[in-house]
C-alpha cells in the first residue's frame, strides 16, 4: 500500500526525521500528535525502544505508531529508526567539522594530530612575522612607553592574552591595566586622553564588549590600536592602527590556539620594544622585582650545595658598585645566572 503524501518530503531526500513531523503535524490524528510531541522532545527515543515500548510511552499503540511512521515517509518502524541513527550520525559529523575542523579525523593516532598542529601553528607564526609593519610596532612601542596610562581590552580568550601584556609591561615600569569586563572597562576607557594608548584584543575582531571599550576610549583621546586577525572587521574600524595577525586554524573553533600563539607573538614583540625604549628603567625595575620574589623561590641543588660550602668556608664579602641601580643589576644578573642553572 502506497501512502499519499502532501507536500511531505520523500524518504530518499536528506531531510531530518524532525523535519518531517514537524511538516506532516497539521495532517496527524490526535494519537498521532502525542507520538509526534514526543519525538520532538526526545528524538533519541526510538533507538532505545522498540515499537511496543514507543506506544506504550505515548499512550497509543504499535498500529497507531506504524500509521504515524508511514505518514512521514517511512514503510515502517525499522526504516524511521534507520533514518533517526542517520540523523545522530550526521549531528555528530556537523558537531565534530563545526568544532575540530576538518583537518583531523577522530581515528587520526597521535603522531599525525601532531604534526597537524605543529604545521598549522608554524605557518601562522611565519605567516604574521611576515605582514607584520615594524614601522606601526615601533610607534606603538614609543606611544606605549611616554604614555600616562595604557588599557588593554579583552574577553574570554583573549582576556588571557591582555592580562600577560599588562604583566610583562607592569614589571618594566608601565602603568597599565588590562579589563575584561564591560563596565569597568567603559570607566577606565572614559578617564583616557590624548596622553594615553588603549589597545583592543579580539582574534575575530567582532567581540562587541571589546569594541565598545576601545571605541569608548577614542571618543576619550586616546590612540587606539587594535590586535586582530580580522583587518576588516568591526575592532579594527573603531581603532586608529591595527595590528594583523594570521593564524591558519580551521580546527578547534571557535578558539584555536594557533591564533593565540600569533598574539603571544605580537605581545612578546611588542613588549621588547617598549622595553628598548628605556633601558635605564627597564634594567631597574626587572632587577628589583627579580630581587623581591628571590627569596620565595627554591635555589637549584647545586647553589644549595655552594651556599652549604660558603657556610663552612666563608669568602670575603662581594664588593658592589657604589651606586644602587648598579647593585640591583649585579644581584639581578647573579638571580637570572642561577636560573640559568636550573
Amino acid at each position: 500500500m502506497v501512502t499519499k503524501q502532501t507536500g511531505t518530503p520523500g524518504a530518499g531526500e536528506a531531510v531530518s526525521v524532525t523535519s518531517r513531523i514537524q511538516h506532516a503535524l497539521p495532517e496527524m490524528s490526535a494519537a498521532m500528535v502525542k507520538i509526534a510531541t514526543f519525538l520532538l522532545q526526545h528524538p533519541r527515543t526510538p533507538l532505545e525502544y522498540s515499537i511496543l515500548e514507543l506506544a506504550e510511552e505515548t499512550g497509543t499503540s504499535a498500529a497507531t505508531v506504524t500509521r504515524f511512521c508511514r505518514l512521514i515517509g517511512f514503510s515502517g518502524y525499522v526504516p524511521f529508526r534507520v533514518a533517526i541513527a542517520s540523523d545522530v550520525g550526521r549531528d555528530s559529523a556537523a558537531s565534530w567539522q563545526s568544532d575540530i575542523g576538518q583537518e583531523f579525523r577522530p581515528e587520526d593516532p597521535p603522531t599525525t594530530v601532531l604534526s597537524t598542529l605543529i604545521s598549522a601553528h608554524t605557518r601562522s607564526l611565519q605567516q604574521t612575522a611576515s605582514q607584520l609593519d615594524l614601522d606601526l610596532l615601533s610607534l606603538v612601542a614609543t606611544r606605549i612607553a611616554t604614555c600616562r596610562h595604557f588599557d588593554i581590552y579583552g574577553i574570554g580568550g583573549s582576556a588571557v592574552m591582555a592580562a600577560e601584556l599588562e604583566a610583562r609591561l607592569y614589571r618594566i615600569g608601565i602603568s597599565c591595566h588590562h579589563w575584561v569586563e564591560l563596565h569597568a572597562g567603559l570607566t577606565s576607557a572614559a578617564l583616557q586622553d590624548a596622553e594615553c594608548v588603549a589597545l583592543a584584543i579580539s582574534n575575530t575582531g567582532r567581540t562587541e564588549s571589546t569594541i565598545q571599550m576601545l571605541q569608548q576610549a577614542r571618543t576619550a583621546g586616546a590612540l587606539t590600536v587594535a590586535l586582530t586577525n580580522n583587518p576588516s572587521s568591526p575592532v579594527a574600524a573603531a581603532a586608529d592602527l591595527t595590528i594583523t595577525t594570521s593564524a591558519f586554524g580551521r580546527f578547534l573553533q571557535p578558539d584555536d590556539l594557533a591564533a593565540k600563539h600569533v598574539q603571544l607573538l605580537v605581545i612578546d614583540l611588542l613588549y621588547l620594544l617598549v622595553a628598548q625604549q628605556n633601558y635605564s628603567r627597564a634594567t631597574t625595575t626587572l632587577a628589583a622585582t627579580a630581587l623581591a620574589v628571590s627569596p620565595h623561590r627554591r635555589a637549584p641543588r647545586a647553589v644549595r650545595a655552594s651556599a652549604r660550602r660558603e657556610e663552612r668556608h666563608p669568602r670575603p664579602p662581594h664588593q658592589f658598585p657604589a651606586g644602587p641601580q648598579d647593585r640591583l643589576t649585579h644581584e639581578f644578573s647573579e638571580i637570572t645566572t642561577e636560573g640559568r642553572n636550573t
